[in-house]
């Protein structure tokens, strides 16, 4: 899987994780922190943390607009977990001045089930995965809608939590806090092209 660069947006949150994921699958996965740091990627995973915060600096650091514009062109795979999930959201109905990336055709509840003692795991079916995917859910959002062009990937209940859009992915749980990789590997297929 060497053939191919996958960044890690790495101003806040549990990115070390989503780095150790891909470095396990042998994919070259650098830290991002600024969009000098974009150059030569395929994809990007931007993580759970604190989407407010992680807004805030990405648009402070020129991040949001660098990426912005590699996805529209059509060369950037773009990852959000959790808090990253809510960034790539286009409609934040509580919040509707976040800061964000707003390109996926989506829309997302911060903290749709409580607070961190709230937080849950899920036995979930995956499209596209063989057997069921074991997720942890910590403070997560819900994917209330989505629009034409955006597949649903799994739901827990009648609450969509990962989502497709072109070379977009949204998923509300945390992937990287397991040994299982396969979600990690639908994503660089997906930053394959």
């Amino acid at each position: 899987m060497g053939d191919v660069k996958i960044g890690v947006l790495a101003i806040q949150g549990d990115f070390r994780e989503h780095k150790q994921m891909l470095e396990s699958l042998g994919v070259e996965a650098p830290e991002v922190r600024l969009p000098k740091h974009l150059e030569g990627l395929s994809g990007l995973i931007v993580p759970g943390g604190e989407s407010t915060t992680i807004g805030m600096l990405a648009r402070e650091y020129g991040l949001e607009s660098a990426v912005r514009e590699r996805v529209q062109e059509g060369s950037l795979a773009v990852w959000g977990t959790c808090a990253g999930a809510i960034w790539i959201a286009k409609d934040i109905p509580q919040y509707p001045q976040q800061p964000r990336l707003g390109l996926m055709d989506i829309s997302v509840q911060r903290n749709a089930y409580g607070r961190q003692v709230d937080s849950f795991e899920e036995d979930l079916e995956v499209k596209g995965l063989d057997r069921p995917f074991h997720a942890f859910f910590i403070r997560a959002p819900v994917i209330l809608e989505v629009g034409q062009g955006v597949e649903v990937l799994s739901k827990h209940g009648d609450e969509i939590i990962l989502a497709r859009q072109n070379h977009l992915l949204a998923g509300t749980f945390h992937p990287e806090l397991t040994r299982d990789a396969r979600i990690h590997q639908l994503f660089t297929q997906m930053a394959r092209g």
